[in-house]
């Protein structure tokens, strides 16, 4: 056999110098060598499509003062000439309605005030508030993405009044209990015998 060694021929194997290879010096050592590599993370799912914003218009329909009454229907005036649908809740026609405002109110430090405009859950304002945006031209900019709705719309259900009487007890408030023999205060309805229209009220 040929010696490779490049060394004298019949040279001893102990004469024989081992070979080392020459490091590449393209080499790089990769930082997780050696190491456990990180988690792959899944890929994000693809967003939901954002969900229509809701519009909500807290109103009374009496005509006690008169100026709440106007501001009342200039607000609404101006979402229906933008074409947009609107949750109204009429504070007058439920107490807890009232109730629910009240609540909205105090926890931003404001006084009992109608009308009041909600977009989205944020609190718009009162009537002011409204005019300012509506005239400025920024009002149709913050209803943005709320569904739109023909001005025109009358529901068949409640004629536009956004209540209609219980059902359980057919407006009377009070329910005959057969195994008590007596009647009960409906728990169905308000203190009006009302409940929300379910065709046209979220």
């Amino acid at each position: 056999m040929d010696d490779v060694s490049g060394g004298a021929p019949g040279a001893g194997s102990k004469n024989k110098k081992p070979r080392h290879l020459a490091r590449s010096l393209t080499y790089h050592h990769h930082p997780y060598q050696g190491r456990h590599l990180p988690p792959t993370t899944p890929p994000s799912p693809a967003p939901n499509p954002q969900r229509p914003r809701s519009v909500v218009l807290y109103t009374t329909s009496l005509r006690g003062v008169r100026r709440t009454f106007a501001d009342c229907c200039a607000v609404r005036a101006a979402l229906r000439g933008l074409r947009v649908a609107v949750d109204e809740r009429d504070v007058s026609m439920d107490a807890a309605l009232r109730r629910e405002l009240q609540g909205i109110l105090a926890a931003r430090g404001r006084g009992f005030s109608l009308p009041q405009l909600l977009v989205g859950g944020v609190l718009v304002g009162g009537a002011e508030e409204v005019r300012r945006l509506h005239e400025s031209g920024e009002l149709r900019r913050v209803l943005e993405g709320a569904p739109g709705q023909d001005p025109a719309f009358v529901c068949g259900a409640c004629g536009g009044f956004r209540f209609v009487p219980c059902s359980a007890c057919d407006g009377s408030r009070k329910v005959f209990v057969e195994e008590e023999g007596l009647a009960r205060r409906c728990i169905e309805c308000n203190e009006n015998g009302l409940v929300r229209c379910p065709n046209c009220c979220s």
